[in-house]
This record gives C-alpha cells, structure tokens and sequence, in this order.
C-alpha cells in the first residue's frame, strides 16, 4: 500500500476516532506513519483528504445499507419488507455509526464557504438517486428518468432526515416500522385527493 492509501485509511480512522473537526494534519500523518508533507502533495490539503474520505465513508456505509435490504429481500417480503429493513439500519447508524453521521453534518456546514465539499455533496446527491430506485424499486432511469429521480429523491430525504432524528433524540426518534404507517398514511391522502380532483374535473 502506497502512501496515498496509506492516508486514506487513516482519514477514515481518524474520523472514526476523533471527529471531522478535530483532526489535524499531524493525527492522519501519525496515523499512517507517513511524513506531514505527503497530504499536500497526494490530495492538495488536509481538507481535500477529509472530504475525500468522508465520501467514501458515506458511500461504502450507503451501498451496505442498501445491499443488505435488497439481499435480504430476495429472500422473503416484498418492497414494503425491503425499505423497513433499510430504513431500520438507517436507524441503527445513529449508534454504529454515529461518526460517519456527525462528520456528514460538518462537512454539510460548509457547503456556503467550499465549492470543492458541495461539489462533492451535490454529486453524491445525483448518484444516489437512480441507484436507490432502481436498487430498492427496480426503476430504470434509462426508461423512465422522472419516476426514478422522484422516488429516489423521496429516498434520499428520508435517509438524511431519519438518520439526523436519530442523532439528535435516539429516544423519540420514529422506528422505520413507523416511517412505513406514515409514508402508507400520506399515500392514500395522496391517492384520495388525486380521485377527488379527477372526479371534479371529468
């Protein structure tokens, strides 16, 4: 392993360990035993590193996340078994992997002041939303690009609004079991107010 994957690793350790924040250039040389030097002339700063490391992080912790519903669903249950399966590991990440979450949040703070963070945000947005539809749906955007951005869209709000109520109030926070009855609840609003307007204008 080169130096560059050397610092790699030690990013995510190290925002495993201390925080988005509070890791400085000297923690990830320490960590990889590479000189300070190596993270400016691998990644161009320190800040470029953590960036990149954190979405990989958030990456690789969203491809588990969805695999595992999606594996776990070829066996038993339909689609609804499927989302609650993903949603509560969703929920379970505001314990296991509660550094991952936090360092989200950080970097989430400074969209307004770093073009390279919200770009990279903004491009992981983009990925992810055909991916879960068609993962999770079986959308093909291909074939249907405003139903698969839409329903992935919708996923991708739950995701992040879930995973923050978990971190702020594990206690109170909504089981996925609940984000199911909630989402079935809007669904038929939905659908009756749709009948009615159909109704009305037929």
């Amino acid at each position: 392993m080169g130096h560059r994957e050397e610092l790699m690793a030690a990013a995510k350790r190290c925002l495993e360990e201390r925080g988005y924040a509070r890791t400085t250039s000297r923690d990830i040389a320490a960590a990889a035993n590479a000189p300070v030097g190596t993270i400016n002339y691998h990644y161009g700063s320190k800040d470029a590193l953590m960036n990149a490391a954190l979405m990989e992080m958030v990456g690789e912790w969203g491809d588990r996340t969805v695999h595992d519903a999606v594996a776990r669903g070829e066996d038993a249950g339909g689609v609804g078994e499927r989302l609650v399966r993903m949603w509560d590991r969703v929920a379970q990440a505001g314990v296991t992997d509660r550094p991952m979450l936090l360092g989200t949040i950080e970097a989430l703070a400074q969209v307004e002041h770093s073009a390279d963070v919200r770009g990279r945000i903004a491009d992981a947005y983009e990925d992810g939303r055909p991916r879960m539809a068609a993962d999770l749906h079986g959308l093909d955007a291909a074939e249907d690009p405003e139903t698969a951005r839409a329903v992935g869209s919708v996923h991708m709000a739950l995701v992040a609004g879930l995973g923050l109520q978990w971190l702020v109030d594990p206690e109170r926070a909504p089981s996925a079991r609940e984000v199911a009855a909630g989402l079935r609840a809007i669904a038929r609003d939905l659908e009756a107010d749709a009948t009615d307007q159909a109704e009305a204008t037929g």
